[in-house]
């Protein structure tokens, strides 16, 4: 990334020596006008998957005056041409167009997301940062691979668990890691719920979609109505876990943000959640699970998004909606600067153009984008074998069963892979 913009502000001094054969006129907005870094010094962005939730996040980083935005794709037609008016930019069908662009410095990855991990994969071989919705992976073998590949190559990566970058989560999460209830025992997890319907009659492709793109690495399967939108693609077991994944990101995050319990130790999973028979959603729904986090219990089940904290002095509850906490005194503390452990952010598009321009750190970084991501597979898959499930978190597997180990992986449709030629 820092290359990248290095050679950009290259070109432009090599451009100003110019003036001596020739006048250059550059404008005031280029060099930095109205508070605005010169355009040399932008982060130049490209927007991966530009539907509903896309262009809301095409929104936020155009209120980042540190960001240059400047082409989109989606494999809907309407969708590329709606965002590419709103921010001025080229619009292409297939993403890898804005992979080949040398001008561009970071992706927004805002697709289904059976996609998030391949396109942010091959962005960081084609160089850029990646900024990806949540869920993270389809399986946790993609989860392990996207994280390893962006530390490898030291690219920088945002989770789009912009939780993180509201103030009351911050505070929360910073009061459990200082010990202000002291021990934690128990963790309680809330998410919205999945559900049910979807229609399976085949019907016409619309004009305008590129359905081969859109599916991607998942299986080939006849168009329905109701296959490529919400809430299909959030709860087609072909592109997602569920809201298991889909929703349940925002609280587990949370949970891993303020304590470190999933790395102390085996987590056993166990618990039990209906799979549609009927109809085209077929992600597990009505959840109830039972997890063990080294010596930490845990419960996750369906409802309004909360990450509650208890522990031997007190409890905090931390949700979008706002923070809670017994005794209630903890909701009037602070954590003074030299005691912060975590990074605040007060946008979280901005935190990420900075982490690009300026090589400060990022607020959802994807060692932690992983591990929450993780949990919520490893949910998915004791409920569909119906068995207990024991993860290592030092070696990263399913200890002692072989089926549920294999279920780690799921398969990518030709020609689409993890590895270079994906």
């Amino acid at each position: 990334m820092k290359t990248s913009l290095y050679s950009r502000r290259n070109v432009l001094k090599g451009l100003a020596a110019s003036t001596l054969a020739a006048p250059l006129v550059i404008p005031s907005r280029a060099l930095g006008a109205d508070g605005a870094p010169p355009a040399n010094e932008r982060v130049v962005v490209g927007h991966i998957g530009v539907g509903g939730r896309g262009r809301q996040e095409l929104r936020l980083f155009m209120q980042c005056q540190g960001a240059a935005n400047v082409a989109v794709a989606d494999p809907f037609k309407s969708h590329r041409e709606a965002a590419a008016r709103m921010c001025r930019g080229k619009a292409y069908a297939d993403f890898r167009d804005i992979l080949a662009r040398d001008d561009i410095d970071a992706v927004a990855v805002t697709t289904p997301d059976h996609w998030h991990v391949p396109i942010a994969m091959a962005a960081a071989r084609a160089g850029k940062a990646a900024f990806v919705a949540k869920p993270l992976g389809l399986s946790i073998e993609q989860d392990l691979a996207c994280r390893d590949l962006f530390n490898q190559l030291g690219h920088v990566f945002q989770y789009g668990t912009q939780q993180r970058s509201m103030a009351h989560c911050y505070l929360g999460c910073e009061l459990v890691r200082a010990g202000r209830i002291g021990r934690v025992h128990t963790i309680e997890v809330l998410a919205p719920d999945g559900g049910t319907g979807g229609s399976t009659q085949e019907a016409p492709v619309p004009e305008g979609l590129d359905y081969d793109m859109w599916l991607g690495p998942a299986p080939r399967r006849p168009y329905t109505v109701d296959r490529c939108k919400p809430p299909g693609s959030y709860w087609i077991y072909d592109y997602s876990i569920g809201y298991l994944a889909g929703w349940g990101a925002h609280p587990l995050d949370i949970l891993v943000w303020a304590s470190d319990a999933d790395l102390s130790g085996p987590v056993i999973v166990e618990g039990t959640g209906t799979i549609p028979k009927q109809g085209l959603y077929d992600t597990v729904f009505h959840w109830d699970m039972k997890l063990r986090l080294g010596e930490v219990k845990m419960t996750f089940k369906p409802g309004r998004d909360l990450t509650r904290f208890i522990g031997d002095e007190g409890w905090i509850a931390i949700s979008r909606g706002g923070l809670d906490a017994e005794p209630k005194s903890l909701l009037k503390e602070t954590i003074a600067p030299e005691q912060a452990r975590l990074v605040q952010s007060a946008h979280h598009a901005g935190n990420f153009v900075e982490a690009v321009r300026e090589g400060k750190p990022v607020a959802s970084p994807v060692d932690q984008a992983a591990r929450t991501d993780i949990l919520s597979h490893l949910c998915n898959i004791a409920v569909r074998t119906g068995r207990k499930i024991t993860w290592d978190p030092k070696t990263e597997t399913i200890l002692d069963d072989a089926e549920a180990a294999r279920m780690m992986r799921r398969p990518m449709r030709k020609p689409w892979t993890l590895g270079e030629e994906g």
